[in-house]
């Protein structure tokens, strides 16, 4: 099964080979490339200090890591500059307040190690608000939305949809839903590109994408 890439606004560089995980990593720096070029706003990471470099970017995983404490600490994660109401602002933008609204204590809810009291979806809506109250200038999606079901999913759409205005995004998900509307669209297999461009151009160019296009909308 291919990997798509939905990249909002922005290009990467990355040497034949890299996977999803591995592009994610170089572009956080928690190891360097050994040929090619990540930049950001022209400038090469290399040259980018790596504390101030992750502080402006903000990664939604797959698999969400939710820690013992109340509602609002997961969100902020106790970050004093992030206030009580930004974080109900953030919860609003993907849909989560609506499910912490019902608990008991709302956002001084306590929450049980890993989430244990939450679904799949929930713990992923929380990670979502929390990357998006720190305000990142480059927000990573990979596989967001794998452990959300297609109701929570098209609740987050919108969401997304205003939320990459004036912020690089880079999405990586095998649901084309997620990334169809993107500027553009990277179809990695087996560590290899095999095609780039807007979803309308991969759809008349018949290839994979075309492909793994026609398997989902016939599923």
């Amino acid at each position: 099964m291919p990997i798509l890439y939905g990249i909002i606004r922005t290009c990467f560089h990355a040497s034949t080979g890299s996977g999803k995980t591995t592009i994610t990593s170089l572009i956080s720096r928690l190891y360097d490339i050994d040929s090619g070029s990540i930049t950001v706003d022209g400038v090469d990471i290399r040259d980018i200090d790596k504390d101030v470099l992750r502080k402006r970017i903000a990664v939604v995983l797959q698999d969400v890591f939710i820690f013992s404490g109340d509602v609002k600490g997961n969100i902020n994660l106790n970050n004093n500059n992030i206030s009580y109401d930004k974080v109900v602002e953030s919860s609003k933008y993907v849909n989560a307040h609506r499910f912490i609204s019902k608990l008991g204590k709302k956002y001084d809810h306590e929450v049980k190690e890993r989430g244990e009291s939450f679904s799949a979806g929930e713990k992923q809506l929380l990670s979502f608000a929390r990357a998006l109250a720190f305000n990142p200038d480059i927000l990573i999606l990979d596989e967001a939305t794998s452990s959300i079901d297609t109701e929570t999913e098209a609740l987050i759409q919108d969401a997304i949809i205003k939320l990459i205005e004036g912020r690089t995004t880079i999405i990586v998900a095998h649901r084309l839903s997620t990334i169809k509307h993107a500027d553009k669209i990277v179809v990695l297999h087996k560590g290899e590109i095999k095609e780039v461009g807007k979803h309308d151009e991969l759809i008349a160019k018949g290839g994979m994408y075309y492909d793994l296009y026609k398997l989902q909308v016939e599923a």
